[in-house]
């Protein structure tokens, strides 16, 4: 027999991976409080439940491994974006959010029961749209354009908490988040750009 060519395993590794993934979005998607184990999931995705501890970890990695599709398609969605900007980041993170209500709010309760399960954080591309800003002259020179980063995902993390609470809806979770980012945004602008970026708060967008 031929050796299995190294790419082709990793590839088919990786389809596995997708297909464990996607069968714990879907137990996660038929009840608000299913229970996850790791015998289900491989049922659900036609594999043994030692590849899904081989390619997954252990049953408390699974929130982590979700997280990590979660930045992939986040990463993916921005590639594509037209705009790289920051508002395209703030919209396009709230928009995977609410796209899949059920298994999101899972892994953010998760997150609050088991500590933080994004290695990988959408305010990495928050940071780098707005450095991206002030290098083309839109936010002043002298602004911290981290610091900036850091107040916008603090908003955001709280409109996110009241969302998997229900205590707001899809649109207002997003307008919420646009709206902290317009007040940092206004903040911070140079001169030739202060006007447009006060316009949204102007009109009162969002609260």
């Amino acid at each position: 027999m031929l050796p299995v060519d190294g790419g082709l395993r990793e590839r088919h590794k990786a389809r596995r991976r997708s297909r464990i993934l996607e069968a714990t979005r879907e137990l996660l998607r038929e009840g608000q409080e299913s229970v996850i184990s790791t015998e289900r999931i491989a049922e659900r995705a036609e594999v043994a439940p030692a590849t899904v501890y081989n390619l997954i970890g252990p049953r408390e990695r699974i929130w982590e491994a979700l997280a990590e599709g979660f930045m992939d398609e986040l990463e993916h969605r921005l590639a594509v974006a037209e705009d790289g900007g920051p508002r395209e980041v703030v919209r396009s993170t709230v928009e995977l959010f609410v796209d899949d209500p059920v298994v999101s709010r899972r892994m953010v309760r998760a997150w609050e029961a088991s500590g933080l399960v994004f290695a990988r954080s959408p305010l990495v591309q928050l940071r780098r749209a707005l450095a991206d800003a002030r290098a083309r002259g839109v936010l002043r020179a002298d602004v911290d354009t981290d610091a900036l980063a850091a107040a916008v995902g603090t908003s955001c993390v709280g409109a996110l908490h009241q969302w998997v609470a229900a205590l707001i809806d899809d649109d207002r979770f997003l307008a919420r988040a646009l709206f902290a980012l317009d007040v940092v945004l206004a903040a911070a602008a140079a001169d030739p750009h202060r006007d447009a970026l006060l316009s949204p708060l102007r009109a009162g967008s969002a609260r």
